[in-house]
């Protein structure tokens, strides 16, 4: 399931600031307003520097951030991070946040319509301005930082110390049985009938497989054994790298939720789940994520079955 990304990040040009700044008189930039990205219904919406410098007139000067350039055809690519200069006065209305955020849209409403190029230049961009945001002052010292090297480091002038992007490692499981049945599980936060794949942070001196099986017994109440990597996906939402596993428990009948995180969890054969989707009875988890692209991989292992026959909600929560 995994793939080489379609942008090459070209981080030995990130300390070029003359070779950036000519990179960015003929770059495709992506927008971003509060972390939403400028975009349509089904795809990123990209500007050139011209459209940038005539933008300052309504947003702060903001953050350049090199995203890199395209394998096939050496496009150069950036994001721009900013804020209005007089933001939009909150009318108390319904209308209001579709009316500030005309034109762009968060990672999760775009998500799963972007092809494979655009998707992974999103997720790379949202991930910096999230840790951008959040991360402005020295963790040494409390001065307040700069962004460098084209957006990938902080740096602080006080003690000229690097602060690089936080990635936050979790892993998340596809639990099956014997008989090639998946245990799916409900969190209270999502929509009504949402089932997926467990999942969790990676703790201190922990490893991945150790965190699987720990994650799998407190949510879902069933030893995890034979666990197998399948693929990896990042998951800025804030800060995430999702490494995705398969395991079996051979005592399926033990399952149970923990009542706090999992709230209900439903064991699915192929035609059971085939079913299910069909009336509506689940809704399984967005595109966009690697839990639907496990369930999907699973389902269509065998002939017969198709992701066609699995159409899920794309909203992830209420």
């Amino acid at each position: 399931m995994s793939a080489l990304s379609p942008i090459n990040r070209e981080s030995e040009l990130r300390a070029d600031a003359t070779k950036l700044a000519e990179l960015w008189k003929t770059a495709q930039i992506i927008h971003l307003v509060d972390a939403r990205l400028s975009a349509g219904d089904d795809s990123l919406t990209f500007i050139d520097a011209a459209a940038v410098a005539a933008a300052q007139e309504v947003f702060e000067e903001g953050d350049r951030f090199f995203l890199g350039v395209g394998r096939d055809d050496n496009q150069a690519y950036f994001a721009w991070r900013t804020t209005w200069i007089n933001p939009p006065e909150d009318d108390g209305t319904e209308q209001f946040e579709q009316c500030k955020y005309e034109g762009f849209k968060s990672l999760r409403q775009v998500g799963g319509h972007l092809d494979t190029d655009e998707l992974a230049l999103a997720m790379h961009a949202v991930g910096l301005a999230n840790w951008h945001w959040t991360h402005t002052h020295c963790s040494k010292c409390g001065a307040k930082t700069v962004s460098d090297l084209g957006g990938s480091v902080r740096v602080c002038p006080e003690d000229a110390t690097q602060h690089h992007p936080r990635t936050d490692p979790a892993v998340i499981v596809l639990v099956k049985d014997k008989d090639d049945r998946i245990l799916l599980g409900h969190q209270p936060v999502w929509p009504d009938k949402r089932f997926s794949t467990f999942a969790g942070f990676v703790e201190t001196g922990e490893s991945f497989e150790e965190c699987v099986s720990r994650e799998v017994f407190e949510e879902a109440g069933v030893y995890a054994s034979e666990i197998k990597y399948l693929t990896s996906q990042p998951w800025p939402f804030p800060a995430s790298i999702m490494i995705a596993f398969e395991a079996i428990t051979h005592r399926p009948e033990e399952a149970r939720p923990d009542g706090t995180e999992i709230t209900e969890v439903r064991w699915f054969s192929r035609d059971e789940m085939k079913a299910a989707v069909a009336t509506q009875d689940i809704l399984l988890p967005p595109k966009i994520s690697v839990a639907r692209r496990m369930i999907e991989a699973w389902y269509t292992r065998v002939d017969g079955y198709t992701r066609d026959q699995l159409r899920g909600g794309e909203s992830w929560r209420p």
